[in-house]
């Protein structure tokens, strides 16, 4: 067992392609912010080699949106460092665009649809309180 989580919470609300890709791009954050939690490379019987993946489990959970701001607020409170995606995000079509966009709210008025984060276990348990496993 691990003493930590990879944890991903995504707005219920969201469509299919919408909940990919905010994981996606929620999970690179978290890869990009700690290195440690990437493995090796893959290499097939063949010789091929993949790209290395997370040495541990990303748990994906799901949660509305009143639920997913007090989520937020806690990762806010307990200074854990977090990737956030927010909704206005969707009518962006570039980095530099989701930055602008992402700048123009604070932690009260954003419009999170998806947050991830990588902490101790028992605290990530508390911190995601009211969300469940994505179904």
């Amino acid at each position: 067992m691990f003493e930590t989580k990879f944890v991903v919470v995504v707005r219920e609300d969201l469509a299919v392609w919408q909940k990919l890709n905010v994981t996606a791009f929620l999970a690179t954050g978290i890869a990009a912010a700690k290195p440690e939690i990437i493995g090796e490379a893959y290499r097939d019987a063949a010789g091929h080699v993949y790209n290395a993946m997370s040495v541990q489990p990303i748990i994906v959970l799901a949660a509305d949106g009143d639920t997913l701001s007090k989520i937020h607020r806690r990762t806010l409170e307990r200074d854990i460092a977090s990737t956030l995606y927010i909704e206005e995000m969707f009518s962006t079509g570039h980095d530099a665009a989701n930055r602008e966009a992402f700048s123009a709210f604070g932690p009260d008025d954003a419009k999170v649809v998806g947050l991830a984060f990588h902490t101790d276990r028992k605290i990530a348990d508390k911190v995601c309180k009211g969300a469940r496993m994505h179904p």
